[in-house]
């Protein structure tokens, strides 16, 4: 387990290099539109757009590590550290200064998952063994909610077509992380079967499209706006992912309050961050490199 978690760790710190990097290329693209082959040239002739896909490719890679030692209940969650250290990367990047309500949201999300993870201590599970019928619900579920969340972040503006976009990311990167996990179960009976599992081909469409989908939501606006539901939308899929389809159970009974409080203390801290200045009006379009937002500087 110790092995799991630190390959989830260091997953969630490059996926967190991959966005900064990425919105730093992406800031050079129209802001408009949608996602195109023309916006991807423009964006592959951005070194730091480059590197961030690098870092995404590295992320991908410790994840799947991470799925195949460990149950998506665990690995998942812990990605949310991913947050904490996009903040201290953009705020580095984009010289813009964090305040003590984002310090307090971010440690507090982190505290929350903390409690549900030793709240869940999940166990047994198996992705490459879940029903086909199981599978189609989760499928069909992802779609659904995956594609509201596109529409209403196309009919809305800056930091809230951010945000709509940011958590419509985060649960079709669930969906891929459950894909992962029945891709890396079927390996484990060897290589023939992950040749053969379905799971492993829809990879090479479910990722794709993802990628797409992150490109929207890091060009429409502060990463402050799309970050944190990108993060947080992301373990959220997966543990419906984990108990609804995998199986994989976590402790009931007293446990019950501990789990309900870390959930409860993560949803209040992204209302907090949600809230913050920085993702109010103009700031919510884009970062501006050594700007502090004016309704700080009025402060």
């Amino acid at each position: 387990m110790a092995l799991s978690v630190l390959l989830a760790v260091l997953a969630a710190a490059a996926n967190a290099t991959a966005s900064v990097l990425q919105r730093k290329g992406a800031r050079e693209a129209p802001s408009e539109g949608a996602f195109s082959f023309g916006l991807l040239w423009t964006l592959a002739k951005q070194p730091a757009w480059i590197g961030g896909i690098t870092a995404i490719a590295v992320g991908f890679g410790l994840q799947a590590a991470a799925l195949a030692t460990g149950p998506i209940l665990l690995i998942q969650p812990i990605l949310v550290v991913e947050l904490a250290f996009t903040l201290v990367l953009s705020s580095a990047v984009f010289h813009s200064r964090l305040h003590a309500r984002e310090w307090s949201a971010v440690l507090g999300m982190s505290a929350g998952v903390a409690v549900l993870l030793v709240a869940f201590s999940p166990s047994g599970g198996d992705p490459h063994g879940a029903g086909a019928l199981a599978w189609a619900v989760g499928c069909a579920a992802t779609v659904a909610v995956t594609g509201t969340l596109v529409v209403l972040g196309r009919r809305s503006h800056h930091a809230r077509r951010a945000a709509f976009l940011g958590v419509a990311t985060g649960v079709w990167f669930g969906f891929t992380a459950a894909l992962v996990a029945g891709m890396t179960s079927a390996a484990n009976a060897g290589v023939a079967e992950a040749l053969g599992a379905w799971q492993t081909y829809s990879l090479l469409v479910a990722g794709p499209l993802g990628f797409l989908l992150l490109q929207e939501a890091l060009r429409a606006g502060r990463l402050v706006a799309s970050q944190p539901g990108l993060t947080l939308s992301n373990p959220l899929a997966s543990v419906g992912w984990g108990v609804g389809v995998f199986g994989e159970t976590v402790r009931s009974g007293p446990w019950i309050v501990a789990e309900i409080a870390g959930a409860a203390l993560i949803a209040a801290c992204t209302v907090l961050l949600a809230r913050s200045p920085l993702l109010q009006g103009s700031q919510g379009e884009s970062e501006q490199p050594g700007a502090e937002p004016e309704c700080v500087r009025d402060v």
